[in-house]
Formats: structure tokens, C-alpha cells, sequence
């Protein structure tokens, strides 16, 4: 599925809004001058409120789908419109606000 390469400067937010950041982004593959991240870095997801209050708020997300053709340091890159589950909710996470200037597939 193609879309936008992800990077760390990326608004990627958990299904209760709380905002996510990669912990070792890819500096090797840079777009708009900010560094992409590869799949099986984690993410930390901070400022998470789940609904209804009392439910564990998400901590951290893994991406599972990213590029099939675009590699760097030998595995996919994250992209927009990807797949991702957030621990411990099992929720998504979105990348929503992304650079538009390279795809990936």
C-alpha cells in the first residue's frame, strides 16, 4: 500500500489523541531534513487518555505494516496509512500530519 514516509517530526497519535514519538529514529533516510523510522522500533506514546476513565492509558506502539519495495538498513519504513498496535490498549496509531513530498511503496 503506498503512502507518505513517516519521520520523526510526524503528529502520530494513539486513538485517544495521546502523541507518539519514535525512540531511535533512521538518520540514514532523511526527508524534509528529518530522519525516517524503520519497522521494529518502538514508539512512546505520551499524554494518552483513554475513555471511559480507569482504563490503562497506551504506553508504547509497534508499527507491524510498512513499505514493500523502499529499505533502509535492510528493513521496510513506516508510512502513513500503515499498521500499528499501541500496548497495552491494542489500539491503532495514526500518523496524521506527515511530509508530502516522498512516497513510499
Amino acid at each position: 500500500m503506498p503512502g507518505f514516509l513517516a519521520h520523526q517530526g510526524a503528529t502520530t497519535l494513539c486513538m485517544h489523541l495521546g502523541q507518539a514519538q519514535p525512540v531511535a529514529p533512521n538518520p540514514r533516510v532523511t526527508v524534509g531534513g528529518q530522519a525516517t523510522v524503520v519497522l521494529g522500533v518502538p514508539w512512546l506514546i505520551a499524554g494518552c487518555a483513554p475513555q471511559p476513565p480507569g482504563n490503562p492509558p497506551c504506553v508504547t506502539a509497534q508499527w507491524t505494516t510498512g513499505t514493500t519495495r523502499v529499505r533502509s538498513v535492510g528493513m521496510p519504513l513506516v508510512l502513513q496509512g500503515g499498521t500499528a498496535v499501541c500496548v497495552p490498549t491494542g489500539g491503532p496509531l495514526t500518523v496524521a500530519a506527515v511530509q508530502v513530498r516522498v512516497r513510499g511503496i
